[in-house]
């Protein structure tokens, strides 16, 4: 069987043909066999040398694009010509815009037999972004007087956790009109803050990203 020398393009090569599959099958219904099969030559050894499974595939694929989108909310961080409360609002509708979104709404994991990436999320969120990306966006808003909180910290963590967690129809399977009234509590609490950062557009946004992910488990549903 042919060999990459270089660990670091053998690993690069195994997390774009993953995403691939991942992308044009869904990831359940990729093998790490299929994956194996698309590596132009390389033995079953290499795929198990740098990953044990098809989750740490995935986690590794998903860090990835975590990675990424980091490098996203850190350019907005550090803006000086927009208030926290600017910041917030340029935040959500970025993350949520990117084409990206669509692809990953498209793989659909199921969380729910996955608590391993489950977690994986849950730590990225309130151990990472959280601290490193919104609080200080927070701190900065208090500071302008764009934004009114004793607890900069915690509602750093409420924001994203809702955002990212509570709001994801992957995690908790919403179906389109769930995801609606969800939205529409999540826009009043951050209006309870003074943050009127949401607004339809975004909503049409999580909307669509939704139906994607909807159609996508049907499809998926009638395969078995």
């Amino acid at each position: 069987m042919a060999r990459n020398k270089n660990p670091e393009e053998t690993v690069q090569l195994i997390l774009d043909v993953a995403y691939r599959l991942f992308i044009e099958k869904g990831y359940e219904y990729t093998s790490v066999q299929e994956i194996i099969d698309h590596l132009g030559g390389l033995s079953k050894g290499a795929i198990y040398h740098h990953f044990k499974s098809k989750e740490d595939i995935l986690e590794a694929v998903t860090e990835k694009m975590t990675s990424e989108s980091n490098q996203m909310l850190a350019h907005i961080r550090d803006r000086s010509d927009l208030s926290g409360k600017e910041k917030l609002k340029t935040i959500f509708k970025a993350s949520i815009s990117r084409p990206i979104q669509d692809e990953i709404f498209t793989v659909a994991p199921n969380f729910k037999n996955n608590p391993k990436l489950l977690f994986s999320l849950l730590h990225d969120t309130m151990d990472a972004v959280a601290p490193a990306y919104i609080q200080p966006i927070i701190e900065q808003g208090i500071a302008d007087g764009s934004i009114r909180t004793d607890y900069p910290a915690e509602l750093a963590e409420l924001v994203i956790l809702v955002a990212n967690v509570w709001m994801n129809p992957m995690i908790f399977d919403n179906t389109e009109e769930e995801c609606y009234r969800k939205f529409m509590v999540f826009r009043q609490m951050m209006e309870g803050f003074g943050l009127d950062v949401v607004d339809e557009e975004m909503l049409d946004r999580l909307q669509e990203l939704t139906s994607i992910y909807r159609r996508t488990k049907e499809k998926n549903s009638r395969k078995t």
